[in-house]
């Protein structure tokens, strides 16, 4: 069934409310409710559903500025449920005001389930799902009409701003608890768009990450502009900034590398995946000639660190799947590696870069065993009333169970997990990254810190922090200083680069003897940065000696402790696992 989208009204104080426009007199309804309030882009109201859409006239006509967003709605409408519907705006054409830098041209601001909108988290993580990105958001919090009335949208390049309820809300009170500031004098054309000639509002880069996203043909030039890898790969000049190389990149993406990420998107649409899935698979085979080390930090800047590092991770891991493995282990293997990947999308990308009959044999094989690789139902939620610590522990220690074996549902995780369910446990924060990360500087700012242990810091109280001649003796009483420290409730750090399995290992040890909760902090950052950080540096590495480091840094995939943070450029965790 088709829906009209209501009008919405104009807030009290809005200044482009017209004498024919609806205003919210009352706002009770909003008061103590969690708001949102997203920018109002300046487009035509469009609401897609399964099978269709229209403008916002049930029965509007055709129009050369809806093509592109019929073509959208072609490539989404399969996966939107019956009965659901997306509103949102279609940018193509430029109205009143010039788009030069849109993610699509087409934004979603809501999701209806038949009569009831859905609350704006939920929302934002559909819509993405299907590659619709959504208005920037402007505020959040509890409604305070001094605090929106002190907003000061730039009315050169904004339409202004549209207020609704964070939680779900039924339709029958739309005019109550959404709202809208409009510029004044926002129509400044004296001849309707929609009889002049269309002009297409501008797309930035990021439209090309949406349109791999929204199920679009790939076009690796573009994407890898995108993500800052430049059209010749090995250079950016995309949102990240300036132009600059990237370290361990493979050069430009060649035609091997175009292929593979045509690909991907191919054997990703055979299964189903939109969204982020394809993009990160598409992007992990785009790019699989970079070293996982220096993809993470590329990425960053235009993903995120958690798809970057999620893209990263596919690039190290796919390898893996082309060399056999022994089958009575492998079930437990996938299960390790689930942590860090989906194993589809893992299997979909190992499989197009395989490049010999007998490693995509391998890949196939592996394939038909992580189907039967799947977590128990509720097993992420069955700790939820425990502490943060308690359930992060009961959690990583029953994917552990899962993994070996000893557990196949929610309520076996939660009778297996009872020793650590009170918390009473010693706290490892490992440091892992190598100087000139971050990583001294994050560690040092951790509150409770009961021990702070620095390799630096011995070879200091020996004479020099900078002489290695005593690396033995200087790690061998740090780690007698550890298992000291791991005492019940107690949190310890351990500041050394920590840079492969092997050394981090080591300690890893003691906190097993000692049933410590182990966390990974990952310092993960660019080569160029760093170079520039350590020139900086009160004790700067040599230049060698750095090179050599990063050439043997390998950062801890999710799994390889209980819970995994990944510091960014920020200085401040940018992702979790």
């Amino acid at each position: 069934m088709r829906t009209h989208y209501p009008r919405t009204p104009h807030l009290p104080w809005s200044p482009g409310a017209t004498s024919d426009d609806v205003r919210m007199t009352d706002l009770a309804a909003l008061a103590g409710t969690e708001v949102v309030v997203t920018e109002k882009l300046d487009g035509e109201n469009t609401t897609l559903y399964a099978d269709g859409l229209h403008a916002r006239s049930l029965d509007s006509a055709h129009h050369p500025s809806r093509t592109w967003v019929k073509a959208l709605q072609a490539r989404v409408g399969p996966r939107i449920p019956p009965g659901w519907r997306i509103c949102g705006e279609n940018m193509f054409a430029r109205h009143s005001l010039a788009y030069e830098a849109l993610e699509s041209h087409f934004y979603g601001f809501s999701v209806w389930d038949g009569d009831r909108c859905l609350g704006w988290d939920r929302t934002v993580e559909f819509l993405r799902s299907l590659g619709i990105p959504a208005p920037p958001v402007l505020w959040r919090g509890v409604f305070d009409a001094k605090a929106l009335r002190a907003l000061k949208p730039d009315t050169g390049r904004q339409e202004g701003y549209v207020v609704r309820p964070a939680a779900d809300f039924p339709a029958a009170l739309f005019g109550r608890v959404v709202g809208k500031w409009v510029r004044p004098g926002h129509v400044v054309t004296d001849t309707h768009w929609m009889h002049a000639e269309v002009v297409e509002n501008g797309l930035g880069s990021a439209a090309a990450l949406w349109a791999v996203r929204s199920g679009a043909p790939v076009d690796p030039t573009a994407l890898a502009a995108a993500v800052g890898a430049g059209p010749g790969g090995g250079v950016s000049g995309g949102p990240a900034g300036p132009a600059r190389e990237v370290p361990g990149a493979a050069g430009p993406p060649d035609t091997p590398h175009r292929a593979a990420a045509l690909a991907a998107a191919d054997a990703l649409d055979a299964l189903g995946r939109t969204g982020d899935d394809r993009l990160t698979g598409v992007l992990a085979a785009l790019l699989h000639g970079t070293r996982r080390t220096a993809l993470a930090p590329l990425l960053a800047p235009a993903l995120g660190m958690p798809l970057a590092r999620r893209v990263a991770d596919l690039v190290g891991l796919a390898p893996g799947l082309h060399r056999p493995y022994p089958d009575e282990e492998r079930r437990a293997g996938l299960a390790r590696m689930a942590l860090a990947a989906d194993l589809p999308v893992l299997h979909a990308v190992s499989g197009v870069l395989a490049d010999t009959a007998v490693a995509r044999e391998q890949v196939e094989w592996s394939a038909l065993h992580a189907e039967d690789v799947r977590e128990p139902d509720g097993l992420a939620g069955a700790f939820a009333d425990l502490s943060p610590e308690a359930a992060d522990r009961c959690l990583a220690q029953a994917r552990e169970a899962y993994a070996d074996g000893r557990i196949a549902t929610a309520e076996e995780a939660v009778a297996a997990t009872w020793r650590w369910r009170s918390g009473d446990f010693p706290r490892l924060v490992q440091l892992a990254g190598p100087p000139g990360s971050g990583k001294s500087t994050f560690g040092r700012g951790l509150p409770g810190v009961a021990t702070y242990i620095s390799l630096d810091d011995l070879r200091l109280a020996r004479g020099s922090r900078a002489d290695q001649s005593a690396n033995g003796d200087v790690l061998r009483e740090g780690l007698d200083r550890l298992d000291a420290a791991l005492v019940p409730g107690a949190t310890v750090v351990w500041d050394a680069t920590s840079l492969n399995p092997h050394q981090r290992s080591l300690v890893h040890a003691v906190a097993r003897r000692r049933d410590a909760l182990v966390t990974h902090a990952v310092a993960w950052v660019g080569e160029a940065e760093l170079a520039a950080r350590n020139g900086r540096r009160e004790h700067p590495v040599p230049p060698q000696v750095l090179a050599s480091q990063l050439h043997r840094f390998v950062p801890p995939y999710p799994g390889q402790a209980h819970r995994t943070w990944y510091v960014g450029s920020s200085g401040t965790v940018e992702d979790r696992a």
